[in-house]
């Protein structure tokens, strides 16, 4: 039996990928690979057994989704699944509870513009200010490519954004649209060395 953490977990996780289809705002992205490794011996890969955030029943349907989606990914950049890969696909989520305050002036001390800053009030002199406190869950996802023979992540594409309760219609379609936005970071092709620009 699912728990509500980790319903809230695989939703979270779906909506991430939809904000980077450009579904809602956009979350933060990054890539980053090691650059000692030559790309060019990497043309196999497959799918490390308990991929995904989760092996609960409900979040294999996100997972199969997720294998879909980047088995289309990999093997358009010339990538052949096998039983003993060059590379090893991973990819996760977390969801972490965030608290944001900011202090802002006081409406009525927007009053005091007229001043237009030659001078202010004596020393204890209060303006008012107000204090607004929101609360908001940041959600983190990751595909990593891993060498299985050195045990070593060799790239990897992070997203971090606000989760939101936007509409889960159409997940399927918006997992295929949002994974390529995370590979459009990868710049390389099957036995190719060469780093080509992100797109």
């Amino acid at each position: 039996m699912l728990t509500n953490k980790k319903i809230l977990n695989c939703f979270g996780v779906l909506l991430l990928v939809v904000f980077a289809a450009g579904c809602a705002s956009k979350p933060k992205m990054r890539s980053a690979y090691d650059d000692s490794i030559d790309f060019s011996q990497y043309k196999t890969y497959n799918f490390y057994q308990n991929a995904g955030p989760d092996s609960d029943s409900y979040q294999s349907l996100f997972s199969q989704y997720m294998i879909t989606a980047i088995n289309k990914e990999m093997q358009a950049r010339g990538y052949t699944l096998s039983d003993a890969p060059d590379l090893m696909v991973n990819f996760n989520a977390n969801l972490q509870d965030k608290t944001k305050v900011t202090t802002s002036p006081s409406m009525n001390s927007s009053y005091y513009g007229y001043r237009g800053g030659y001078y202010g009030g004596w020393n204890g002199y209060g303006y008012g200010t107000e204090t607004h406190v929101s609360q908001y869950t940041e959600g983190t996802f990751n595909i990593d490519l891993v060498d299985p023979q050195r045990q070593q992540l060799v790239w990897e594409a992070v997203g971090v954004g606000r989760i939101n309760d936007d509409s889960f219609d159409n997940l399927q379609q918006k997992v295929m649209e949002g994974v390529p936005v995370y590979f459009n970071l990868y710049p390389f092709r099957a036995g190719d060395g060469t780093a080509y620009e992100a797109e």
